[in-house]
C-alpha cells in the first residue's frame, strides 16, 4: 500500500512526490510518509522534526535557509494552496542561484523534497493554507539565513493571489530585510 510517484526537477536534487490516494464515497486515505517508499525513491534520511504553519492569503514566507545546520525538507500543504520555491545555494552546483517553484495544495496532495543548502519560501494563494514539513535537523534560531524574496538576480516569478498585487502581500519585517544572492557567503 502507499506507493509514491517521484518527478525530478530541472535543478538536481529537488523532487516532487505524489502519494497514492485511495478514495471512495467516505473520503480518502493516503500515506503521507513511508520510510521504505521514500528510501526506494532515493530519499533516504532521518527526519527529526515536524513543523506546521498557518497563513492567510497573500502571506509570503522566505526565502530562508540554515547556515551551519542545513536541513533537508519534505513539505506539503494540508489545506489551501501555496506556490513553493527552492533556490539552489550549493556553491559548486551548475544551477547555483537558480530557483524552481511548484504549486502545492490540499487538492493535488503533492509534496516537495528540498535537499540541504537550498533557500526555501512560499506564498499563500488560497484564502488560508496549512503548511506542514519534515526536517532532518532541529531548528537553531541563531542559525537562520535568508535571501530577499524579490531579488532580481534570482528572479523568482511569484504568482500573485487573485485580486492582489505585490504591494498587498504580507511579509515579515525580518523577511523584508534579507540581502540578495550577491551578498550570499
Amino acid at each position: 500500500m502507499g506507493k509514491i510517484t517521484v518527478e525530478t526537477c530541472e535543478i538536481e536534487g529537488l523532487k516532487i512526490i505524489t502519494p497514492q490516494v485511495f478514495g471512495d464515497e467516505r473520503g480518502y486515505f493516503m500515506e503521507t510518509y513511508n520510510y521504505n517508499d521514500y528510501k526506494e525513491a532515493g530519499i533516504d534520511m532521518e527526519f527529526v522534526q515536524d513543523n506546521q504553519s498557518s497563513s492567510i492569503k497573500g502571506v509570503l514566507r522566505g526565502l530562508h535557509f540554515q547556515k551551519e545546520y542545513p536541513q533537508d525538507k519534505l513539505v506539503r500543504v494540508v489545506s489551501g494552496e501555496v506556490f513553493d520555491v527552492a533556490v539552489d545555494l550549493r556553491k559548486d552546483s551548475k544551477t547555483f542561484g537558480k530557483w524552481f517553484g511548484v504549486r502545492l495544495s490540499a487538492e493535488n496532495k503533492k509534496q516537495f523534497f528540498i535537499p540541504k543548502n537550498f533557500a526555501h519560501g512560499f506564498i499563500v494563494l488560497s484564502d488560508h493554507a496549512e503548511f506542514a514539513y519534515k526536517c532532518t535537523d532541529f531548528y537553531h534560531p541563531n542559525d537562520e539565513g535568508g535571501l530577499k524574496w524579490d531579488d532580481p538576480e534570482i528572479g523568482v516569478e511569484w504568482p500573485m493571489p487573485e485580486g492582489m498585487t505585490k504591494d498587498d502581500l504580507t511579509i515579515s519585517e525580518k523577511d523584508q530585510k534579507w540581502s540578495g544572492i550577491k551578498d550570499y557567503e
